[in-house]
C-alpha cells in the first residue's frame, strides 16, 4: 500500500495509506488526487495539501454555514465563492428560509469531479432549483456584480497560488459591496496555530470595510495543527455576538439537522485562544 504525504508545512505533517486512486492529474503548474483511505474515506489533495475528506468534512462545512446564517437569522440569498464540491452548498440549502444561492467556481471540472468521485458531499445539491452555478473568477464576481446577498461564504484554498487573491484586499472590498445592509462575510482562515500571521493579515485587510472584523473555530481533523479559524466580516458587532438562547431559538425554527454544530458550538466557537488575541492585539 502506498502513502501519501501532505507537505503544507516544513518538517511537520501528516501521512495517509492510499488504498485506491481514483483519479489523478499533474499539470505544469499543479498537482490534484483523489484516493481511498481506510480511516476517512475518500480524500482530495491538491499540490501536497489536503483539500477535503469523506468522513470529517462536515465539521468545516456546517461551521462556515450555520454560523452566519443563523447568526444573520433572516438570509434569503446567499453567495459561495468556490466549494467545488459542494458541501458547504448542501449546508446552505438545508435552510429552507433561504431563497436563492449563487455558486461562484472558477471551473466546472472541479464540479463534474466532486459529484463523481465526492458524491457525498453535494449530495444532489447541485439539481437543487434554488441553485444558481456562475463558472468564473470569484474576485471578478464580487467586483462586478449588481447582486446584492444576505450572506457570502468563500470556501477557497488556502493563500497560495491561484487561492490567494481570495485573502486580498480587492476580494474583500468587493465582497462588501454586494453584501446587503447587515450581512455577513465569513471566510476559511487556516489553522492559526501553524499559520498565526495569517489572522493578522486579514483582520487587517477587512478593517477598512467591515466595521467587526473577528474570527471563530472549529477543529477538523484532517486541517492539522489544532483549531481552524474561519474570518467574520459584518458591520454590526450585535450579530456576533447573540445569546445561546436566541441562536437556540433559530435553530430549533430552522428544523436543521447537523453533525457537528449547535448553538452552544456556535456561541462558544467566538470565544479565541489567548495566543490568537495576543497576535491580534485584542489581548
Amino acid at each position: 500500500m502506498t502513502v501519501y504525504k501532505e507537505t503544507l508545512y516544513d518538517g511537520y505533517g501528516q501521512a495517509f495509506d492510499v488504498e485506491e486512486v481514483l483519479f489523478e492529474q499533474q499539470t505544469d503548474s499543479w498537482h490534484l488526487i483523489i484516493f481511498r483511505n481506510p480511516q476517512f474515506g475518500t480524500v482530495m489533495a491538491l499540490d501536497g495539501i489536503i483539500q477535503t475528506t469523506e468522513k470529517d468534512e462536515f465539521v468545516y462545512h456546517e461551521m462556515l454555514t450555520h454560523v452566519p446564517l443563523l447568526a444573520h437569522g433572516n438570509a434569503k440569498k446567499v453567495l459561495i465563492i468556490g466549494g467545488g464540491d459542494g458541501g458547504m452548498l448542501r449546508e446552505v440549502l438545508k435552510h429552507d428560509s433561504v431563497e436563492s444561492v449563487t455558486q461562484v467556481e472558477i471551473d466546472q471540472a472541479v464540479i463534474d469531479m466532486c459529484i463523481e468521485y465526492l458524491p457525498n458531499h453535494s449530495q444532489g445539491a447541485y439539481e437543487n432549483p434554488r441553485t444558481n452555478i456562475v463558472i468564473g473568477d470569484g474576485i471578478d464576481y464580487v467586483c462586478q456584480t449588481d447582486e446584492k446577498y444576505d450572506v457570502i461564504i468563500s470556501d477557497c484554498t488556502d493563500p497560495v497560488g491561484p487561492g490567494e487573491v481570495l485573502f486580498s484586499s480587492k476580494f474583500y472590498e468587493g465582497c462588501k459591496r454586494c453584501l446587503s445592509e447587515g450581512g455577513v462575510f465569513v471566510a476559511q482562515n487556516g489553522v492559526v496555530y501553524m499559520q498565526p500571521d495569517e489572522v493578522l493579515t486579514t483582520r487587517q485587510r477587512l478593517s477598512p470595510y467591515f466595521k467587526d472584523q473577528s474570527f471563530y473555530t472549529a477543529a477538523v481533523p484532517t486541517y492539522i495543527g489544532g483549531a481552524m479559524t474561519f474570518a467574520w466580516g459584518c458591520d454590526d458587532e450585535a450579530i456576533r455576538q447573540q445569546s445561546v438562547e436566541l441562536i437556540s431559538e433559530r435553530y430549533k425554527a430552522s428544523d436543521i439537522k447537523t453533525r457537528y454544530y449547535n448553538p452552544a458550538i456556535h456561541t462558544g466557537s467566538f470565544a479565541l485562544p489567548q495566543y490568537v488575541l495576543e497576535v491580534l492585539g485584542d489581548d
